[in-house]
């Protein structure tokens, strides 16, 4: 693995290599939206708060951006980090 790539989980919790800055950028700026208590907020909320703090070197006009919402998501999901509300739609928050 370089430097670049980062092992990530599945939900599955099977690794995978991302990029590296990508992941961290997007790990911060997800993390800084998320509340610490259930029911959280939808990933489209999540998304819309997070988009303006994007670095537009990385993500621009926020480009892929729910791709890798969705690879933070899962990887932090399988460490516990971050947990689903109950119901529907998907609801996010810390732990």
């Amino acid at each position: 693995m370089s430097e670049e790539t980062i092992e990530v989980l599945t939900a599955a919790g099977r690794p995978y290599r991302a990029n590296r800055a990508k992941f961290a950028a997007m790990r911060t700026a997800l993390l800084a939206v998320l509340p610490d208590d259930a029911p959280g907020i939808t990933v489209a909320e999540a998304k819309a708060a997070l988009l303006p703090a994007l670095d537009p070197v990385l993500f621009p006009d926020g480009a892929k951006a729910g791709w890798w919402i969705k690879a933070v998501q899962l990887d932090h999901e399988a460490r516990g980090l971050i947990l689903r509300g109950k119901g529907s739609p998907v609801r996010l928050y810390k732990v």
